[in-house]
């Protein structure tokens, strides 16, 4: 009888952890997205570049453009990186390239599925462009609770920063 009331007490207790367990409400294929403007499709690049513009398709690789080197662009403009579909949804950014540097990022899109996306995304998204300006590259550190959105946003930027032909 002992070891019967033990073992329903467990089951019971198993099955309310169970179903108190709570995850997020958007699933891998329900997200969705603000756009700040911009091209959603991304790796557009505007502004001067020794006297060249150019864009570059959706993966970010760069296209047109004359007289450049892997050095960095020579005048200023804007790229915006290609998105990159993370599991909670699409991440997107703008860089604005001034002299061959990076003097700002803005995030052209983040998943905002739900309240928890945008509690972490307000979070997260001025520590990355932190980052991204101190760095002056793509190689950041990820964000502790937003990795997905690190992750993304890490592979946006550096599709932006191809495009801008800087290193």
């Amino acid at each position: 009888m002992r070891r019967i009331t033990i073992w329903l007490l467990s089951t019971v207790a198993a099955l309310v952890l169970l179903f108190s367990y709570r995850t997020s409400t958007m699933g891998a294929g329900g997200e969705t997205s603000a756009v700040a403007g911009g091209d959603p499709a991304g790796g557009a690049w505007s502004g001067t570049d020794g006297g060249a513009t150019g864009s570059a398709p959706s993966d970010g690789a760069a296209t047109g453009g004359s007289g450049t080197t892997g050095s960095g662009t020579t005048g200023g403009g804007t790229a915006t990186g290609s998105v990159a579909q993370t599991r909670w949804g699409p991440v997107q950014v703008r860089i604005t390239v001034s002299g061959g540097k990076i003097t700002d990022v803005a995030a052209v899109q983040v998943p905002d599925g739900n309240h928890r996306d945008q509690e972490i995304n307000d979070y997260a998204v001025p520590i990355l462009r932190q980052e991204a300006l101190a760095a002056q590259s793509a190689r950041i550190d990820t964000v502790s609770g937003a990795t997905v959105t690190s992750d993304g946003y890490r592979e946006s930027l550096q599709s932006a920063i191809d495009a801008a032909h800087l290193r």
